[in-house]
């Protein structure tokens, strides 16, 4: 019987976790998954992307370890392969992210994030990679034979069902939704496009257009008040009273959840139950003030599912 092999796969990116989610649904998780499934001698995927894949398709194996990385020197989770490779449509959208490429893994959440005291990973570690690291390695190995036992051998937990696609999308954004299919693609091809558009330029062309889609009038929209990126009025005149919502963007591609701190602290400076939404322009979640930030509607304009028409009823002008 072999030696398991250690291996590692990223929790987070720009700044946010998605762990949990990983952990909720026994899983690990690599990008990006558009191409749709992997197919060995495939040429679906790139070198940059397509290596991640390919180790965690044909080169994990089951038993393996697996090391949940939280950022360049820390874990969250140790957890073993449980499972052969699969493409699971459901993951398409992990806190903007597509990564529909996975592995059923048990893990074992740790009780505190734990530091191996300095940069282990490295800060280009590809998104599923093997571990070497002797002092690493050891550490993984330590945990799987020691106590808590049982872990290793539980039901996996039940993966989330698929949500359902919209369908046509509402008249009031067909048009808008109809170029984010025809650019975002191009957005992404850097030799194509060239640099990626600025958070400046995802506002202007697409949440400008969404906000006022949804009923806001242009004296109720102010770009960079306060330092926001974009505030929403009910009324004039435009001051912390009036003010109801908050949009803070990010960079297309970076991960949305990463704005919501910096979003909350804007709201704490203007004062009042103001809710929170994070943007890259083409992905928004609505966090709810009264409901202490938590996180109560999604949507993603590339990818229209029916939880998104309560972002929509959430954001139309009162």
């Amino acid at each position: 019987m072999s030696v398991p092999q250690v291996w590692q796969v990223s929790g987070c990116t720009g700044g946010s976790s998605y762990a949990d989610a990983l952990i909720r649904s026994g899983v690990a998780l690599v990008g990006p998954g558009d191409g749709g499934p992997w197919r060995a001698g495939g040429t679906r995927y790139g070198d940059a992307f397509g290596s991640p894949v390919r180790r965690l398709a044909e080169e994990a194996e089951e038993g393996d370890i697996v090391l949940l990385r939280t950022d360049q020197a820390t874990i969250c989770a140790v957890g073993i392969v449980a499972g052969s490779y699969e493409y699971l449509p459901q993951f398409d959208d992990v806190h903007g992210l597509d990564l529909q490429h996975a592995r059923r893994v048990r893990w074992l959440e740790l009780p505190d994030v734990y530091t191996f005291g300095h940069p282990v990973f490295g800060g280009s570690t590809p998104a599923f990679s093997q571990v070497s690291g002797p002092d690493v390695v050891d550490f993984a190995r330590r945990v799987v034979r020691s106590e808590p036992s049982g872990w290793q051998y539980r039901r996996l937990p039940d993966l989330p069902p698929e949500e359902s696609e919209l369908g046509e999308p509402p008249e009031f954004i067909r048009g808008l939704v109809a170029q984010v299919h025809d650019l975002v693609g191009l957005y992404v091809d850097e030799g194509a496009f060239g640099e990626p558009p600025s958070e400046s330029e995802m506002v202007a062309h697409y949440v400008v257009p969404l906000l006022r889609a949804l009923g806001w009038r242009p004296e109720q929209i102010a770009l960079e008040w306060r330092r926001t990126d974009v505030a929403l009025f009910v009324s004039l005149p435009r001051a912390p009273e009036t003010c109801r919502c908050i949009i803070e963007a990010k960079r297309l591609g970076t991960g949305v959840e990463a704005a919501l701190q910096q979003g909350k602290d804007y709201a704490a400076a203007i004062g009042g139950q103001l809710d929170v939404v994070v943007t890259d322009g083409i992905r928004y979640r609505l966090y709810a003030a009264e409901r202490g930030y938590a996180p109560v509607a999604y949507a993603n304009l590339a990818r229209l599912k029916q939880p998104a028409l309560v972002l929509f009823d959430a954001l139309r002008r009162p």
